[in-house]
């Protein structure tokens, strides 16, 4: 990961002016506007600023360079656990989700979501794309939070199976039908240049009208299957890459293309002075190995250990890069331990919202003091991961198993292994043995947290759905017959 941090030294000292420069404003109630956009499956690796050689993702990197970034930045090994911990500010199996499918993916009905409490100071907000926490009608996007609405069904685009509209099993990532708010719509176009171009007509609306807001652009991309618009794929294929390769890198390079044109929009509308744009991903790679011209090439993966759903680093460490022109310092690194469950109360400071007493009891911090103050003193703390994933009945059994502490020094996996993060990031020395004492506090500590969210798995032991009972499904084939799925595009830029 040296590329990651070897402009540290310049960044922070032009970060430090821009920093002092913002003192006069408090951030807190500050209300900026909030953009969040969310990559699925793509790595700490899947860019070319962290040191990937294969791909080219100029407008990332220019984000990059000119952010906030957030080094030691950790999420859920996979989706639908990720999204549920940004939207309730607590580990995912509290929300009772505890896979990305057979309904344990639906976030329970009793959390009071981000989009809720930031609603309760004025914003607007919306989401275009990827939700994954329930398709039921209580469990959607309209009902949490959300006042625009544009997203597939169940964890990707295509899964028909799981829950997506039917007619997307034919042609994947093309032409999508999908749910805009109340109505079941078809599209046209790949679906990422649909999901930003929405999100950036409805940006645009929210800046004439002067109204604060949230936009959650929330990306499938670049989730399997593997699919790329053509003019994307032919450098890889051009230069003898597999089809998959080509497919993937293909949409991590359209995915770039299109930040490109948030970014441009942004500064056309002179938007940036009030709004903070975040770029993050839901959980670490999922790749199938690379060929070229016959021959296997290492998938490069930023030195992190495993992949998606894995307990460790490559699980869980993913990119966060943060601008807000004028306040957040540029090229600036935040070296502190932080998370996903960090941002429902950050974003809540920022926006000056009081929550509700009765709400459910968050284990994120805010992030304001190191955003004010990169160096800021920051406890440590123990963050606790599990791949969940087990087969129905089996949850005890994996009680050791695909699981993690982390704290800023340790990695604690599967109850047995050790590993020195602050001087091992790649996981490849097991010190267990000469740090008992470590091994005891932070198996301690795990079967305490286990315990405490082993009430709130609320979706264990619900049966499954078939195809043709999901809901979305059943809300596709009833419009069809009494209205029929009429076209839909986004408004004009």
């Amino acid at each position: 990961m040296k590329n990651c941090f070897m402009k540290m030294n310049v960044g922070l000292l032009a970060g430090l002016s821009c920093l002092g420069a913002a003192e006069a404003k408090p951030m807190e109630g500050s209300r900026p506007n909030i953009i969040l956009v969310m990559t699925d499956d793509q790595g700490m690796g899947d860019l070319a600023c962290m040191g990937n050689p294969i791909l080219k993702t100029p407008h990332l990197d220019r984000f990059y360079e000119q952010s906030t970034r957030f080094t030691d930045y950790q999420v859920s090994p996979t989706c639908a656990p990720t999204r549920a911990a940004l939207m309730s500010g607590r580990a995912p199996f509290k929300n009772g989700v505890t896979h990305t499918i057979f309904q344990r993916e639906r976030m329970a009905l009793d959390t009071f979501t981000m989009p809720q409490a930031l609603k309760l100071v004025g914003y607007s907000t919306a989401i275009f794309g990827k939700w994954h926490l329930g398709d039921e009608e209580e469990y959607l996007p309209g009902s949490r939070g959300f006042d625009e609405v544009l997203i597939h069904g169940a964890g990707g685009i295509g899964q028909v199976s799981l829950g997506d509209f039917p007619p997307n099993g034919q042609n994947t990532y093309f032409d999508s039908v999908l749910l805009h708010n109340d109505t079941v719509v078809k599209t046209k176009g790949f679906c990422t240049d649909l999901f930003f171009q929405a999100g950036l007509a409805w940006i645009k609306e929210q800046e004439k009208s002067e109204t604060p807001y949230f936009a959650y652009i929330s990306l499938n991309a670049p989730h399997g299957p593997f699919i790329a618009p053509d003019s994307y794929k032919k450098r890889f294929l051009d230069e003898g890459y597999d089809e998959n390769t080509s497919g993937r890198y293909g949409m991590v390079e359209n995915l770039d293309d299109n930040f490109g044109l948030l970014w441009k929009k942004l500064h056309e509308w002179n938007a940036l002075e009030n709004t903070l744009v975040i770029f993050m991903t839901d959980n670490g790679m999922s790749m199938k190995p690379i060929m070229k011209n016959g021959e296997k090439v290492d998938r490069f993966n930023a030195g992190l250990r495993s992949f998606k759903n894995s307990p460790n680093e490559g699980g869980t460490h993913v990119p966060a890069f943060w601008y807000w022109k004028g306040v957040l310092g540029e090229g600036v690194d935040i070296d502190a331990l932080t998370a996903h469950i960090d941002l429902y109360k950050t974003f809540c400071d920022l926006a000056g919202a009081k929550l509700p007493p009765s709400m459910q009891q968050m284990d994120g911090r805010s992030l304001v003091p190191l955003l004010k103050d990169p160096n800021a003193k920051w406890a440590d703390r123990e963050l606790f991961i599990h791949c969940g994933r087990w087969k129905a009945g089996a949850r005890d059994a994996f009680k050791y198993q695909k699981c993690a502490v982390r704290t800023a020094k340790w990695r604690f996996v599967n109850n047995k292994q050790l590993y020195d993060i602050s001087n091992d990031p790649g996981e490849t020395r097991d010190v267990a043995s000469s740090h008992p004492e470590v091994v005891e506090m932070l198996r301690k500590s795990y079967d305490k947290w286990w315990a405490s969210v082993l009430p709130l798995m609320v979706n264990e032991g619900l049966p499954r759905v078939k195809p043709e009972d999901q809901p979305l499904a059943i809300r596709y084939n009833k419009q069809l017959k009494e209205e029929g799925i009429p076209e839909w595009s986004p408004p004009e830029l």
